[in-house]
């Protein structure tokens, strides 16, 4: 996969033109990149959603310095997605699902959300945390969230783990919504990870800021995957 096949949203006004219904929204950033690189299922589902936002300046300069004809205009963030779909929700009323995480942040989820967004019931599950489920746990996911008949989706697994799932399970998902993978927003919006103030994040320096508040949780993202990234995209340069 290159930088190249990625079939990226511009900007957040394309937001306002998705249809309504059943569809599929993912998030790319250079460390999603990379690890696509050695799981083609990871990069069978990033180029199969119906929507793929720029979630990283990285990304954007990136399509921009390689001279792509629709580059992005700017970085759309997992964050800026969850605003916009639940405030669009908010404003109609309806149900929306959270899978993923923990009981402990999806119950401050559901507290926040209910003074937030006061025309949203909310549901969420906690599913096992483990690296693989069985067709069990699979199938409890799924009855979960089928019977919820959610008006909007959001599965926070971590990368590639959402992605993957989100695109092996769409056919048995028995939704007509939005749905997206979006990671770490389930802890930015239970509070229980802090994400970086509005400076950082207009200097495109909200990937430092994560660095410096969790390193050991990070440290291999932005020091190893960062410099494999620039190495793809100067390659994809030089070779096209």
């Amino acid at each position: 996969m290159k930088i190249r096949d990625l079939k990226l949203v511009r900007s957040r006004s394309g937001m306002d033109a998705w249809p309504e219904g059943k569809f599929l929204i993912d998030t790319v950033n250079a460390h999603s990149f990379v690890l696509a690189q050695q799981d083609t299922v990871f990069a069978d589902a990033l180029l199969k959603a119906d929507a793929l936002l720029p979630d990283g300046i990285s990304i954007v300069k990136a399509c921009r310095w390689l001279g792509m004809k629709n580059a992005p205009d700017e970085k759309i963030a997992g964050a800026d997605l969850f605003a916009y779909e639940m405030e669009k929700l908010n404003r109609k009323g309806g149900v929306c699902f959270f899978l993923g995480s923990s009981p402990e942040v999806l119950a401050r989820i559901r507290e926040r959300a209910a003074k937030e967004y006061p025309n949203i019931r909310t549901e969420t599950f906690s599913p096992p945390y483990k690296p693989v489920f069985s067709p069990e746990e699979n199938q409890a996911m799924l009855s979960e969230v089928n019977a919820a008949a959610p008006d909007l989706l959001w599965v926070g697994m971590t990368a590639p783990k959402q992605e993957k799932w989100l695109r092996e399970n769409w056919e048995a998902l028995d939704i007509h919504c939005h749905a997206g993978a979006i990671g770490a927003v389930f802890d930015f919006f239970a509070g229980t990870v802090q994400r970086a103030p509005k400076g950082w994040i207009d200097a495109g320096m909200e990937w430092l800021y994560r660095l410096l508040k969790e390193p050991r949780r990070t440290w291999r993202r932005y020091l190893i995957d960062n410099p494999r990234f620039l190495w793809l995209v100067l390659r994809e340069k030089i070779f096209g």
